[in-house]
């Protein structure tokens, strides 16, 4: 993140060096072990040897001028002060500054309370019933985001003339509100955004890239970063655990470098196995309304929405197609049952009357496929991205853990529209939109909505679309043939 930053500053500053610049100023907003803020200090101590000599003066200049944090917690606080000062304390005896009058040097931590607007945060949207947990806890409520108005925030703790040119880090990803992994409720477009805010020069933050397809409150944000056109570079892990080894984020991580006084295309690198993979493309992100992540995919859709054709989302249903949640069973056989119903459910099937069917009870007599909503594995790598169809016949429905993907007069018809769901081309198109496990019916807005009147198998609907034998190579090299 930091080459990606000088190489940025370079071209913005007719080659000049940013470790040289004695007058860059750099915050990480949301400090947690001070790596950030330790590998900068760094690289300023040998990039001004020339301009301040004395070792002395130069580590107090660059700790005292150039460099600053906000901690997340006291003790992150604490952390990143020992990371950059070789002290908790600024002003204690081993620490490698002499030009500080207060403990906290530049890093600041005080105690932040949330805004209670009922049961939520005005601010992040913690749950009440879950932060409200007394004085003896961290409040988790990160100053840099409970605030309207982050200029004047940065202001009261490190004096009005102090403007950055650099903004920089790792923000939070989530709070606990009861869900975990991708239920939880994502807080880090709140950092970017108030990042923006201050107008740096540059923004460089690394994020979940699960923003790429929005959803779960991302929706806005995903938007606004898509049109923002100062996103300029864009690099991508979207393998489990790179990135960040042994940590398992969901759709992968990715970093970016936001140029407040660049607007244009952006450049996008994907990673894998931490090294590049393939050559980087300079395309605009708002081409689509999610973002596309490799390059090599967008060829390829390109093709397909040449043909302007009707897209599956206007066919496949909503979630809880049937009104039943997920935990709603009927009972083991259908004996006793006056006009039992087939339900398939999340653990097996059973059977239930169709009195208790809440809402669209006239699908319970047409032949239907099925795909499960949510569809993944702990695989570092996800080859399917969605279930094998089911096709179920009249007087069958099912809870929320499926969507009915179609509805069908005919069981011949149903059958078709399910081995198309099976094809590696269609899987390929829901990729693009799918970053988490949840296969909800907006994962299927690329895929075009094909006349049943034939089978659809790979060779047809590559041939359909014009691909290159590279375009099936890598739709191949992604997606996993199901099962038959």
């Amino acid at each position: 993140m930091l080459d990606t930053l000088e190489a940025a500053w370079a071209e913005a500053n007719g080659g000049k060096v940013i470790w040289a610049d004695p007058n860059v100023t750099f915050l990480d907003p949301f400090t947690k072990s001070g790596v950030f803020l330790r590998e900068i200090v760094s690289r300023l101590t040998h990039g001004l040897e020339s301009v301040i000599p004395d070792l002395q003066q130069r580590v107090d200049h660059i700790l005292t001028k150039q460099v600053f944090g906000i901690g997340i917690t006291q003790l992150t606080a604490l952390l990143a002060r020992r990371s950059v000062y070789c002290s908790k304390d600024a002003t204690g005896p081993h620490s490698v500054a002499k030009g500080f009058d207060r403990d906290w040097g530049n890093i600041w931590f005080e105690r932040t309370e949330h805004t209670w607007a009922g049961d939520k945060c005005a601010y992040c949207g913690a749950a009440r019933a879950i932060q409200e947990r007394g004085d003896e806890l961290e409040t988790h409520a990160y100053a840099f985001i409970h605030t309207t108005d982050p200029r004047a925030l940065l202001a009261t703790m490190f004096g009005a003339d102090v403007q950055f040119d650099v903004i920089i880090g790792n923000p939070p990803y989530q709070l606990d509100d009861g869900g975990h992994n991708n239920s939880a409720a994502p807080i880090y477009q709140h950092f970017v955004e108030n990042g923006f805010a201050l107008e740096p020069r540059f923004v460089v933050l690394v994020t979940p890239s699960r923003w790429f397809a929005g959803g779960r409150g991302l929706d806005k944000f995903r938007d606004r970063m898509l049109h923002s056109h100062r996103i300029r570079q864009l690099v991508d892990f979207p393998k489990l655990y790179d990135g960040f080894p042994g940590v398992k984020i969901r759709g992968g991580v990715s970093y970016f470098l936001w140029d407040r006084d660049n607007e244009g295309p952006c450049t996008i690198q994907t990673m894998w196995d931490n090294v590049p993979l393939g050559a980087p493309a300079t395309r605009d992100l708002d081409a689509y309304d999610v973002l596309v992540r490799r390059n090599e995919a967008v060829s390829i859709l390109e093709k397909v929405r040449a043909r302007h054709e009707r897209t599956l989302d206007k066919r496949v249903s909503a979630g809880k197609p049937f009104g039943l949640r997920t935990f709603f069973h009927g009972k083991p056989s259908k004996d006793g049952l006056a006009d039992p119903v087939m339900l398939f459910g999340s653990q097996k099937i059973s059977w239930i009357e169709r009195s208790e069917v809440e809402q669209h009870g006239a699908w319970v007599d047409q032949w239907k496929v099925l795909m499960t909503a949510v569809q993944g594995t702990s695989a570092a790598v996800e080859t399917k991205f969605l279930s094998r169809p089911i096709v179920a016949g009249p007087g069958t429905a099912c809870s929320e853990t499926y969507l009915v993907a179609g509805r069908f007069e005919d069981e011949a018809t149903a059958t078709r529209y399910a081995d198309y769901l099976r094809s590696r081309f269609l899987r390929f198109l829901v990729s693009l939109r799918k970053s988490t496990q949840h296969a909800n019916r907006d994962v299927y807005s690329f895929v075009p909505d094909l006349p049943l009147d034939e089978d659809w198998t790979d060779e047809k609907l590559y041939a359909r679309y014009g691909l290159t034998e590279d375009e099936i190579a890598f739709i191949e090299s992604q997606v996993a043939p199901h099962d038959a």
